[in-house]
C-alpha cells in the first residue's frame, strides 16, 4: 500500500512541476499578478486534476518571488544574454534552480531528471540536454557535499 501511496504523490509532484511551467510561462509572458496565474489554474477543474495543488502553489511562488536570483545563478552559464532565453528554457531552468536551492529533500539527480523531462515535453526539441548542461552546473554549485564525487 505504501508503494502505491508513493507512486500516487510522485506522479502528484510530476503534475504540479508541469502546471507550474505552464503558470511560470505566462507570468513570464504576461507579468500577470501572482494571484490571478494561481486563480486561473484554481478555476480550471482539468488543469489541477491529480496535482499535488500545495507543491504547485508553493513552486510557482517560490520561483517568482525568488525570479531575480535564479536568473542570476543561471546568467553565466549560459551561452547568451538570458533575454534571448526561450521562455519556456528559462521557466525550467527556474523551477530546476529553485528546487536545487530551497528543496534539499530531493535528491539533485532527480530535480535534473524531472528537468530533463519537463524540456522534452514542453521545450524545442534539444532543448533537454541544454538544461541538463545548465542544471548540471548549478547542483554542483549548490549541492557539492552530494555531488563532490563526480568529476567536474
Amino acid at each position: 500500500m505504501h508503494s502505491k501511496t508513493n507512486k500516487k504523490n510522485i506522479r502528484q509532484r510530476i503534475k504540479a512541476r508541469q502546471n507550474t511551467v505552464q503558470a511560470l510561462y505566462q507570468w513570464l509572458i504576461t507579468n500577470k499578478d501572482l494571484d490571478e496565474v494561481i486563480s486561473e489554474f484554481e478555476n480550471d477543474e482539468y488543469k489541477l486534476a491529480k496535482t499535488d495543488v500545495n507543491y504547485f502553489i508553493s513552486l510557482l511562488k517560490g520561483t517568482i518571488t525568488y525570479h531575480e536570483e535564479l536568473d542570476a545563478r543561471i546568467i553565466n552559464l549560459l551561452d547568451r544574454p538570458i533575454e534571448e532565453l526561450d521562455t519556456i528554457e528559462r521557466a525550467i531552468l527556474h523551477i530546476g534552480c529553485y528546487e536545487l536551492e530551497h528543496h534539499n529533500d530531493i535528491p539533485w539527480k532527480s530535480v535534473i531528471n524531472e528537468s530533463v523531462e519537463l524540456a522534452k515535453i514542453f521545450g524545442a526539441e534539444d532543448s533537454y540536454k541544454y538544461i541538463n548542461g545548465i542544471l548540471d552546473k548549478v547542483a554542483k554549485e549548490l549541492r557539492q557535499n552530494q555531488t563532490k564525487d563526480l568529476a567536474s
